[in-house]
């Protein structure tokens, strides 16, 4: 909780620079933050199945929450009262909250970010998934949505985003933006990117208002958020009209195409201003968090290892495999005999591969520990690769173990 203490200011510092990546300090009112570096998600104000101390244990430098399931449950005012997000789920470090636009995008049409564009179908301008319902529309000032939870109606403007991030108090906020799909035309990603230009100038009035009169919690830093779907004239373009804005950072959001992170990532590091942040929102399989370090994004958020963890999947140097598979029953060893984590320094793959059969919680939490851990380890390995000057044959010796199983078996 804020001791009314002036705040240090937020600001960022490059380090050491290699093409587009780079290392470099984030500094919060709540401590600094290392880049590159990985956020494990606590989308509700939790890391699911694992505690806040644990979390810090395993390394994490900030957390991210999401702004839309927090207005839901238990609401922001809730959360303001209990002194911002960081003393309400009691972590002592840097925060973050999104926006909550990609909630209700991916709630609202049924749509995941990376879409492969091959079985995207047809495009349109109103994209819904096969087998879900709208629970979203997008109009020039906002989304109007209906609750995941309840069927209640809502609406998020930026004016309404940006009053709900203060009251959540996070270091680091986003600005609303829209999250539009690979199956929306390209007539409707240049609308798009347009009405989040607008919105973001929204957000900034907003933020600066709210800051003015909350001047008793620590400064929030706002970054904007850059789309563009796949085109590189609209990446590029958003990425300048934005750099051009007082952001304290930027992050990097939309659905693409897997394939074409590396280069998508690297348009918009070419456009944007070098001496703020940029955060690569919602990515984390290990060849994404080479491909947006190499392009130059310096922070990355993802729900991957806590969500797959939790159906018994253990990310591995040799490779994801899972831990309910009848080859784990009597393997008196660790989850991975190269992680330094909790759960491998005390458990075996027979102990995990019990409770992940039974059905036990625990089995849950071990797990968690270990797939974050595994990701935080690695973007810190990837930053000291960096600074070492061997980041390319550390990505090429990584990633070419982790895949060969896949390769091998074609899966």
């Amino acid at each position: 909780m804020f001791n009314g203490r002036v705040p240090a200011p937020f600001r960022f510092e490059v380090g050491t620079q290699r093409g587009l990546a780079r290392t470099g300090v984030i500094t919060t009112p709540h401590g600094p933050i290392h880049t590159p570096a990985f956020v494990p998600v606590g989308t509700k104000a939790t890391v699911k199945a694992v505690l806040p101390e644990a979390a810090s244990a395993l390394g994490a430098q900030a957390v991210l929450a999401n702004a839309y399931h927090l207005y839901l449950q238990p609401g922001a005012d809730i959360v303001d009262a209990a002194g911002g997000l960081g003393a309400f789920m009691h972590w002592p470090g840097p925060t973050f909250t999104d926006s909550g636009g990609f909630q209700v995008m991916s709630l609202g049409v049924g749509f995941k970010k990376v879409l492969a564009m091959a079985s995207a179908g047809i495009t349109s301008d109103e994209v819904i998934a096969p087998g879900k319902d709208r629970l979203a529309h997008v109009d020039d000032d906002g989304v109007g949505f209906i609750s995941h939870i309840d069927g209640s109606r809502h609406r998020f403007t930026p004016e309404s985003s940006m009053a709900v991030q203060h009251q959540l108090g996070a270091d680091i906020i986003f600005a609303f933006d829209e999250c539009t799909t690979l199956m929306n035309t390209r007539g409707y990603q240049e609308r798009s990117v347009a009405r989040t230009a607008a919105w973001a100038r929204r957000c900034l009035a907003a933020h600066a208002a709210l800051t003015h009169e909350r001047g008793h919690r620590p400064y929030q830093a706002l970054f904007g958020v850059v789309q563009g779907a796949q085109f590189e004239d609209l990446r590029r373009a958003a990425a300048r009209d934005l750099g051009g804005l007082p952001f304290d950072g930027y992050g990097i959001g939309g659905a693409l195409e897997k394939a074409q992170l590396e280069t998508i990532v690297g348009w918009v590091s070419e456009e944007l201003p070098e001496d703020r942040p940029r955060h690569l929102l919602g990515i984390g399989e290990p060849d994404d968090l080479f491909a947006g370090v190499a392009a130059g994004a310096d922070t990355f958020d993802c729900v991957m290892p806590s969500r797959v963890a939790r159906n018994g999947a253990i990310l591995h140097h040799d490779g994801r495999y899972n831990i309910a598979t009848a080859a784990n029953r009597r393997a008196f060893a660790p989850l991975d005999e190269e992680c330094d984590c909790y759960t491998c320094t005390h458990y075996t793959r027979a102990y995990l591969h019990h409770l992940a059969k039974s059905d036990e919680i625990a089995g849950h939490t071990l797990a968690t520990i270990h797939n974050v851990r595994f990701l935080v380890r690695l973007v810190d390995r990837m930053r000291a690769a960096l600074e070492a000057g061997d980041f390319d044959p550390f990505r090429a010796e990584f990633l070419g173990r982790y895949y060969a199983r896949r390769r091998a078996t074609g899966s």
